[in-house]
């Protein structure tokens, strides 16, 4: 099951952005953007968002422990007793919560049908009438199209690719890390993305 927003809270926010005063109407962005989730029938699937997340963590410890653990420890600096001394409740904590925001970005990405209600988004009167029994009629038809696991799994690596290998790419170059720990962080952050969006895509 989802959840959904109160409508009766989306229109207050909606109709008045002073209510928060960040730059840019950030927090008033992303509460209105639910409307489209409550017209198109569609809601949020927490429990699959937190099930993809979860894919993250298993991956982890096999791509820094028997794939590629020893080459990660060298080109990071890292050594056993430094490793041993962290705090490991708050390191898979707060990797666990991360992991769960990036999957809640991801499914926007991975999942078309959410978007098809900003297309009659600003429409009054007839026309958004018009415009919502268009969309609804199409959702119908088209409400189940490219939802697999195999079109998440594309998606997901398309947006690793031009997400993740960027932001670690320049993050190591300025400081000075190697091309192998590039790869290495980047291609964990693919695969990883490759799984949510696969996850996401199949069953949210």
């Amino acid at each position: 099951m989802g959840v959904y927003i109160s409508m009766d809270v989306y229109r207050a926010i909606c109709t008045n952005s002073r209510v928060f005063e960040f730059p840019f109407s950030i927090n008033h962005v992303l509460l209105c953007s639910f409307r489209h989730l409550k017209h198109a029938n569609m809601n949020i699937n927490f429990p699959v968002i937190l099930l993809a997340a979860l894919a993250c963590m298993p991956l982890g410890f096999l791509w820094y422990g028997p794939l590629f653990g020893k080459a990660w420890m060298r080109e990071s600096g890292m050594t056993p007793e430094k490793a041993k001394s962290s705090n490991l409740v708050k390191i898979l904590s707060l990797s666990y919560l991360f992991c769960v925001m990036l999957a809640f970005s991801l499914q926007f990405m991975v999942i078309h049908q959410y978007s098809v209600y900003s297309l009659i988004e600003g429409l009054s009167g007839e026309e958004a009438d018009m415009g919502k029994a268009w969309v609804e009629q199409g959702m119908q038809s088209f409400g189940t199209n490219f939802r697999s696991f195999k079109h998440g799994v594309l998606h997901g690596f398309l947006a690793g690719l031009t997400l993740a290998l960027p932001l670690v790419g320049m993050n190591s170059l300025y400081e000075q890390r190697s091309a192998r720990y590039i790869f290495i962080h980047a291609g964990y952050w693919i695969v990883s993305m490759m799984l949510m969006g696969g996850i996401i895509c199949q069953w949210a």
